[in-house]
């Protein structure tokens, strides 16, 4: 092969020749011409052979991988082949699949709309006179605005501009936003923190998107109007007894109502006119109110040449009893007065037939609803709904004008906004609020089967105030008297120990508010804390069916009675105040609300005079170690009085 090469190269070789001629070139050799040149040519010769051979085989060779390569080649094509054909099915398959999701999606939206339409038709919604008939499917046109949310849609696209922003609030958009709550909340939040621009309307005068909120809430709780709180409830309360109430005019109220209510009436002048509502001794917690004792107080005011504004109801109290609404509000229609009802704890009533009616399918004129509480939205969001031409719906805008912030917070607005379209949801399916009752239904079950301790039933209360009441089932109050801690002990057991939180600890029962974000994790986790509570801490001498013997002073048989009123709440607040000591307050106007807790009922509310019987009382309480609220001295050694 080497010497192949060589030739095939035209190279001059030296070697050795027959004449021992060492170097000479072979072609230029004379001297052994004819022999040297037979030497070449043989080895020519065996050198082409076995080239030839070594050819032969590449030969095969290339053949043999030409027939693969061609092999391979049409294996590839067919692969190719098939490879395309499949992509070209996948694609029509999803092809098919978006346009089925399509198509049930607006069949969806169809059937929402039908299904509301009847809702209102049910609720009498006057608006609501065509029922809206299937269309195609494709055609999205014919259910635009049913699950809209007006507000936060306007904030997201504010939110979203790329503007120079040279308006308040100053953190401009969270570009200079303290970075400790932007680690903390994240910067969407600050963006979203927007003052009252053209396009997020205004909420003293409203005509975009907070008036189309609005409508809808309304149109979803059943009102002729509803107005949005950044203020929580208790602006709801206070614009609602001020657009009610001359000064001068009477409040007839239950004695345990929010503070919200003497606020109110220092507002608005009015007077208040006081029934007690039931009390439980067995539980430590008072109910609610009847009809009759409304229709009683009206009459007295009446008779004694009074006139009555309004009157003002707790339902459901803040253990879920829930007063007859309907039977007050028949009496309170009877005499013309407006019926406004605190239901800050019961907004969620309305879309679950598990759950009691709600003040205004029950009659009420005014209902002021918590939002936030039990439903969706941000803490101190609420809404205030009016039904009816009782109540002017102009004077109440007013008033609102006077107890809520002129810079409102439009997270808390569009939240409002995001919570009724929430629920929206939930008037045709309830899967969360079902999903809710089910989790609570269970947990109270559960802790029934506890021995030791009790809970809270529509049946107790009914036992207790000789009235029917209804109750509502996400609020679960826990009777501790079987063990031997009590309820501030518990509450700091369980919040350390198993993370478990209450709404509400007392003397000897605990209170937990179950909602729509409740899972099924958290109330395994309530269950056994109380089990392990209950195992942990029995009553050494017993279970006692009954906590009456630890709480037979808080009996609302026993509670003094309101004493004379010398001044109007009003005038009481704004009058001069002195402390002394409470030995010598007897007879003196009291210049504060105080309240044994329980049972959360007051006992001297501002501008009524301090009695011997209502003083022995309240220091025989505060001696047992009860919780005395709204006094600026807790042990009652000293007391605050009018200066007059």
């Amino acid at each position: 092969m080497a010497t192949l090469a060589l030739l095939s190269a035209g190279a001059v070789n030296q070697s050795f020749c027959q004449s021992g001629t060492v170097g000479a070139p072979i072609s230029t050799c004379n001297s052994c011409k004819a022999g040297h040149g037979a030497w070449m040519t043989g080895a020519v010769r065996i050198s082409s052979q076995n080239s030839m051979k070594r050819s032969s085989k590449f030969a095969e060779s290339s053949v043999v991988c030409k027939a693969s390569e061609k092999d391979t080649v049409a294996k590839a094509s067919k692969f190719k082949l098939e490879a395309t054909e499949l992509l070209a099915e996948l694609s029509e398959a999803n092809d098919i699949k978006s346009t089925a999701e399509q198509q049930l999606d607006a069949l969806s939206e169809e059937l929402f709309v039908i299904a509301s339409t009847y809702l209102d038709l049910l609720l009498g919604d006057e608006d609501a006179n065509t029922l809206p008939s299937f269309s195609n499917p494709h055609n999205r046109e014919s259910v635009q605005g049913w699950s809209k949310t007006p507000l936060l849609e306007a904030v997201k696209q504010c939110a979203e501009q790329d503007t120079a922003s040279f308006h308040f609030p100053g953190h401009r958009r969270g570009l200079g936003a303290p970075f400790q709550m932007v680690e903390m909340v994240g910067a969407s939040v600050f963006a979203h923190d927007l003052p009252e621009l053209s396009e997020l309307d205004n909420l003293f005068c409203p005509e975009g998107a907070i008036a189309e909120a609005q409508r809808e809430a309304a149109r979803l709780f059943g009102a002729d109007a509803t107005f949005f709180l950044i203020n929580g409830s208790t602006c709801g309360i206070q614009a609602s007894v001020m657009a009610t109430c001359r000064p001068g005019d009477y409040l007839i109220l239950p004695r345990n109502c929010h503070l919200s209510a003497t606020s109110a009436m220092v507002l608005s002048g009015a007077l208040p006119k006081y029934v007690l509502p039931a009390y439980d001794s067995r539980w430590g917690i008072a109910h609610g109110v009847c009809s009759q004792e409304i229709e009683k107080a009206i009459k007295q005011v009446q008779e004694d040449g009074g006139r009555v504004g309004a009157v003002l109801v707790v339902s459901p109290t803040y253990f879920g009893v829930c007063s007859s609404i309907d039977e007050i509000a028949e009496v309170c229609g009877r005499y013309g007065i407006a019926l406004i009802v605190d239901e800050a704890h019961g907004a969620h009533f309305k879309f679950h037939p598990d759950l009691p009616l709600s003040a205004l399918e029950q009659g009420a004129d005014i209902a002021v609803q918590s939002t936030h509480k039990v439903l969706g939205s941000l803490t101190q969001s609420s809404m205030l709904h009016i039904k009816g031409q009782r109540v002017s719906h102009e004077a109440v805008a007013k008033c609102l004008q006077m107890v809520q912030s002129t810079s409102p917070s439009y997270l808390l607005l569009s939240s409002l906004d995001a919570a009724r379209a929430q629920m929206r949801e939930e008037t045709l399916t309830s899967p969360q609020l079902k999903k809710a009752l089910n989790l609570a239904m269970d947990a109270r079950e559960s802790l029934k089967a506890v021995t030791s301790l009790f809970v809270l039933d529509a049946e107790a209360v009914t036992l207790a105030s000789g009235i029917s009441h209804r109750l509502d089932p996400l609020r679960i109050t826990v009777g501790l008297w079987g063990l031997s801690v009590d309820g501030y002990e518990a509450d700091d057991i369980l919040r350390l120990e198993s993370g478990v939180i209450s709404e509400l600890p007392a003397i000897q029962t605990i209170t937990f508010a179950v909602s729509m974000g409740t899972c099924e994790r958290d109330i395994d986790r309530l269950v056994e804390s109380l089990r392990s509570l209950a195992s942990r801490f029995p009553k050494s001498h017993g279970i006692c069916e009954s906590g009456s013997h630890r709480n037979e002073l808080l009996n609302s048989s026993k509670l003094p009675m309101p004493s004379r009123r010398a001044l109007s709440p009003r005038d009481a607040f704004f009058c001069n105040k002195v402390t002394i000591d409470s030995s010598c307050s007897v007879g003196e106007v009291c210049a504060e609300l105080i309240c044994p807790y329980p049972p959360g009922i007051p006992v001297i509310a501002p501008g009524e005079v301090v009695t011997e019987d209502a003083l022995v009382y309240l220091k025989d309480i505060a001696r047992r170690g009860h919780c005395i609220s709204g006094a600026s001295d807790p042990l009652l050694s000293t007391i605050q009085i009018c200066q007059l």
